[in-house]
């Protein structure tokens, strides 16, 4: 049986991908619903502001079938109901999960954390924003010193290589990197760790996946499938 790797808090997040994506259609009320109930940590979306400013929850950014119209310039009123804001999942969901939200458009990011802050201290300190692009990530921090910040990119991106980038996110106070499960090895979670970098791994399906990014080190997993992630976690605890 190999060494399991200490992750850097006490027991790594399980984030339900979209919700529970495998069980419920994803981003929706009932999804989210649904990975809270079998036990998820965490959840995971992607935010969007609509026209008229309201941070809402969707994969594609765009709605209609004949005619696509992005959701920067449609009002909250005139998209799908099952479209839900951010709004609408803390008040039927609570405040106790962690939240990572991908963040599409960086319109979003102020009132994204004015919801947060207006929910509880809690929800504003365990939500997560991630972007493909760390220098934009780490000019949020002036807007709260609360919320986490995430790196969320590719290892062959880093073209200054792991090490110098672990040392910019530290220096701009970004607090994880999240990478294909397939770009992490025990060896690149340590490096991370080092600097007080968490490491995250998504696209974490199969529980061979998931008990070897658990074995690495990892600190967070996203999964669409809640039952396998969460028994995967129980198993490692």
């Amino acid at each position: 049986m190999p060494t399991r790797l200490p992750s850097l808090g006490r027991t790594p997040i399980g984030f339900a991908h979209r919700g529970a994506r495998a069980h419920a259609p994803d981003n929706t009320l009932e999804a989210f619903r649904l990975a809270l109930r079998l036990g998820a940590a965490g959840l995971e979306s992607d935010v969007w502001i609509t026209a008229d400013g309201h941070p809402v929850l969707d994969h594609d950014g765009v709605v209609g079938r004949l005619r696509r119209t992005r959701i920067r310039d449609v009002a909250r009123h005139d998209l799908p109901s099952h479209i839900p804001t951010l709004r609408e999942l803390y008040e039927e969901c609570g405040d106790g999960f962690e939240l990572s939200l991908d963040v599409m458009d960086p319109a979003a990011v102020p009132q994204v954390l004015a919801i947060a802050r207006s929910v509880s201290r809690d929800a504003e300190e365990r939500l997560w924003l991630c972007h493909h692009d760390w220098t934009v990530v780490a000019s949020w921090r002036e807007l709260s010193p609360a919320v986490k910040l995430v790196d969320s990119t590719r290892m062959r991106h880093m073209k200054d290589g792991p090490e110098r980038r672990a040392a910019a996110l530290r220096a701009a106070t970004i607090d994880a990197v999240n990478l294909h499960h397939t770009d992490w090895t025990g060896g690149s979670v340590t490096l991370f760790h080092r600097f007080g970098i968490h490491a995250f791994a998504w696209d974490c399906q199969q529980e061979r996946v998931l008990g070897e990014m658990l074995d690495a080190g990892i600190d967070a997993v996203y999964s669409d499938h809640v039952d396998r992630m969460v028994a995967a976690l129980a198993r490692a605890a």
